[in-house]
């Protein structure tokens, strides 16, 4: 199997595994009343199952993401350039002014 399906398959675990201990959280918690629904209901374990895939879902990508982003290699060669630092010089400039008066818009 090739390496970069070795490491997407374990990345993806990896996330479902973080979508379980988020969904067992949530549901110990009782948040936004998941404990009555899963729990209590007949038909929980739909609830429970939506829960733990679309979680499932975006923390397995996350986790993907962020594997992928850290096998980059570092830049350590030069960029380019001398590194020379640039001299900023601020010189005035003369802006020419007409002398006449401003005529005022609200009298017109």
């Amino acid at each position: 199997m090739p390496q970069l399906v070795r490491l997407y398959i374990r990345h993806v675990l990896i996330g479902f595994g973080i979508s379980a201990a988020f969904c067992v959280m949530i549901v110990w918690l009782n948040v936004a009343g998941l404990q009555h629904l899963v729990l209590k209901t007949d038909m929980g374990w739909v609830a429970a199952l939506m829960l733990f895939v679309s979680n499932g879902v975006v923390f397995a990508g996350v986790q993907f993401a962020i594997a992928v982003m850290m096998l980059a290699e570092d830049d350590d060669g030069p960029r380019g350039g001398r590194r020379q630092p640039v001299a900023k010089v601020w010189l005035p400039l003369a802006i020419p002014v007409e002398d006449r008066p401003v005529m005022d818009r609200r009298r017109r």
